[in-house]
């Protein structure tokens, strides 16, 4: 669709039957002679007048990000929550325990993470990645609804919603792992999109409830497995990082493995001898026999890369590793269906309900919705 035509989604009223707020999991811990509530997670709730769909969809954002992400562009359109609504689903959106409104104080969680430089690395990373051409795909973007670049309207506006994000990495994942349960345990089974940082998440949120995960819709999910990749431009285009981020392969906190493991080290790993091709980075995989991962077996995935994001890069490396463990996943380059020109962003991009569609059309075929 071309970016002047507006989609349904942006034109056709979404009536509520109800529209409201929680907070999920948490715990209270002594703090100056009283207690602060640590952990919990702010939910915002969405229900459609005509709720046809039998499972919700609960959207997690990701690193330096908050909810808003699904509840609209940058440039004034409607959000993927709102595709979700036309469509008949229940959506829960959610800001991360200790960013956005789920965050008691700064101070109670400890160092957050900040990104020097200010708008040049959102604008390489995010929203004008062509300017600098970290990576082979990053020339390709075209999606992004402006120049990406400071004083353009829409990316004034997605920079002003840019937030800072808790510095501990490991303990960004327990409390998600955690919060995403006991709102699995509120609201019965779902079906988790996540994207970016979050979408370790999904793993870890599916591996402690499996019975309570109906699907998980990866959209670009942190990644690759086992060590971060460094974008140093032409012609090196890569490096991996001196030490494995991920220890558990796809997360930095444990997983369920069978054969069983006690800690990380005991999965062990190898590096395939060549990339799918230069623009791709080699794999990091199990050594043979590969352990299983049993509890995201049989649950149906969706691993979504972009045409021009850095994710382009390396996402095949995850689902490689999800495979090679006897998880099946349905792995999609965007430009493979007819949607080329994405950055990691692609809810906030210009074609972000054509994505949707794809999204609900995948959701129809493997689940039957």
């Amino acid at each position: 669709m071309a970016k002047n035509k507006k989609h349904p989604t942006d034109l056709e009223p979404i009536p509520l039957a109800d529209h409201g707020w929680f907070y999920a999991g948490g715990e209270y811990v002594g703090r100056d002679g009283g207690h602060m509530l640590h952990g919990a997670m702010y939910v915002e709730r969405f229900v459609p007048a005509k709720q046809t769909k039998p499972y919700p969809v609960v959207m997690i954002h990701g690193a330096g990000q908050t909810g808003n992400n699904f509840t609209g562009t940058p440039d004034g359109r409607r959000g993927w929550a709102h595709d979700f609504l036309r469509a008949g689903y229940t959506v829960y959106v959610a800001d991360q325990p200790a960013r956005g409104r789920s965050g008691q104080s700064p101070s109670f969680y400890g160092d957050y993470a900040r990104r020097p430089g200010g708008n040049i690395p959102v604008e390489q990373r995010f929203t004008a990645p062509e300017t600098a051409k970290l990576w082979p795909q990053a020339e390709r973007h075209t999606q992004w609804p402006g120049t990406g670049q400071k004083d353009d309207p829409a990316f004034d506006q997605f920079f002003a919603s840019q937030v800072e994000s808790f510095a501990d990495p490991d303990e960004t994942e327990r409390m998600n792992q955690k919060a995403g349960a006991a709102l699995l345990d509120r609201i019965g089974p779902a079906i988790m999109m996540v994207h970016s940082q979050s979408g370790s998440f999904g793993w870890l949120i599916a591996d402690a409830r499996p019975k309570l995960v109906k699907a998980i819709l990866a959209i670009e999910p942190n990644g690759p497995p086992f060590f971060d990749v460094d974008f140093k431009g032409a012609p090196e285009w890569f490096a991996f990082g001196a030490k494995p981020s991920r220890k558990w392969g796809i997360a930095r906190i444990p997983l369920t493995y069978d054969p069983p493991v006690k800690s990380p080290e005991e999965i062990e790993r190898r590096l395939e001898d060549a990339p799918p091709s230069p623009e791709h980075v080699r794999c990091y995989i199990q050594a043979a026999p590969a352990r299983r991962l049993p509890n995201l077996a049989g649950i149906p995935i969706l691993i979504l890369a972009a045409e021009a994001s850095y994710h382009a890069a390396y996402d095949h490396a995850t689902s490689k590793y999800l495979t090679q463990a006897g998880v099946e996943n349905d792995f999609v380059r965007l430009e493979d269906v007819g949607l080329p020109g994405n950055g990691h962003m692609i809810m906030c991009e210009s074609n972000n309900h054509e994505v949707a569609d794809f999204l609900l059309g995948w959701l129809k075929r493997r689940i039957g919705e």
